[in-house]
């Protein structure tokens, strides 16, 4: 069984589904172990929640949808603004994808 990374717009989420002999096929027929909510501009892509089920976690799911989900960022030129705690602490474990955070611009003085 592999893991197969989809973004799906519409839904503005990350999709990690199962492929293979247990996942029921690929594309939408593949069943879906977890997911990263998202919304997005222009800009920004802000990652809301993930959650993978209960009965696939351990197996690098979640590491899985950040990576690709954080690749796919990089390569739209995105920012990224991490107020999912599983994101914030992932890209805390991989220095890599820091430099991608969102920092804010603006400067309040009294």
């Amino acid at each position: 069984m592999a893991v197969e990374i989809v973004d799906v717009p519409e839904a503005r989420r990350f999709e990690a589904r199962l492929t293979g002999q247990d996942g029921r096929g690929e594309g939408e027929g593949a069943k879906v172990a977890g997911f990263a909510e998202y919304l997005r501009t222009p800009e920004l892509i802000v990652f809301l929640h993930t959650e993978v089920d209960p009965a696939h976690e351990g197996q690098g799911i979640g590491s899985t949808l950040a990576r690709v989900s954080l690749d796919a960022a990089r390569e739209a030129g995105l920012r990224v603004l991490a107020t999912c705690p599983f994101y914030a602490g992932w890209i805390g474990h991989h220095p890599e994808y820091a430099d991608l955070l969102y920092q804010s611009r603006s400067r309040v003085a009294d």
